[in-house]
């Protein structure tokens, strides 16, 4: 163990699974966190099931990582719901559904997390994001990820400045196509001028060595890493 503790929401698949296994790899406890994540054999990796829209769950998630390690270094904001619709379509479920994991949960555990790292000075944010939603495209519609992102992106600048001072650094990744469950191999194939311009997924090891290395760089704040294979850029 380093003695260091990271937080990680979305810890029970895709990305958010492979940051857990990043952080363990390294020797840091973990606290990971999912609407559906099952208890975990790893005394130095606790885990919690529950709805990351909800204020509660904030303390829960806190609490959890208090009670067990005495001590939060490192948050990672990764659940992220994504609907692609005509802007016309979205319902007030959807709506609800985006801005309450986006938004909200971002909202209420980063500010508690934060509130203990600045009480220790010392701390890191870091905000998954969506390079999808960066860059329009009439074939992807998607106004209520490239709302959030937006916010997202701001937040991470004003909290990196504002907390710069209580040495808590905060940074963004945001990644492109990333094979996941979400986009398996053969979904891929059918992505057409999605694709990143290498013309292949990326790999969720990417986005998890971004992350860590922008844990290894103690100068880095108020940055957004962009992990796409130059997706963005080509717009």
């Amino acid at each position: 163990m380093t003695g260091k503790v990271a937080v990680i929401t979305g810890g029970s698949r895709g990305i958010g699974a492979g940051l857990v296994a990043g952080y363990r790899g390294e020797g840091w406890g973990v606290v990971a966190s999912a609407r559906a994540i099952e208890p975990s054999e790893d005394a130095d990796l606790v885990t919690v099931a529950a709805d990351i829209t909800q204020r509660a769950t904030a303390e829960r998630i806190v609490d959890a990582a208090l009670r067990r390690f005495g001590r939060i270094d490192t948050l990672v904001n990764n659940a992220i719901v994504l609907i692609s619709k005509s802007f016309t379509d979205y319902t007030a479920a959807d709506y609800a559904a985006v801005v309450g994991v986006n938004l909200a949960g971002f909202f209420w555990l980063t500010q508690r997390a934060v509130d203990e790292m600045a009480s220790r000075y010392g701390g890191h944010v870091v905000n998954i994001m969506a390079t999808e939603a960066e860059s329009a495209n009439s074939g992807t519609p998607a106004v209520l990820a490239a709302l959030t992102n937006g916010a997202l992106a701001a937040a991470t600048r004003s909290l990196a400045t504002g907390y710069a001072c209580y040495g808590v650094r905060v940074n963004a990744v945001s990644p492109g196509i990333i094979q996941t469950p979400v986009y398996s191999p053969e979904s891929c194939d059918d992505l057409g001028d999605r694709l990143r311009p290498p013309g292949r997924p990326g790999q969720v090891s990417d986005v998890v060595d971004g992350v860590l290395f922008l844990e290894s760089m103690p100068d880095i704040t108020g940055e957004i890493l962009h992990i796409d294979g130059g997706q963005i850029a080509g717009r």
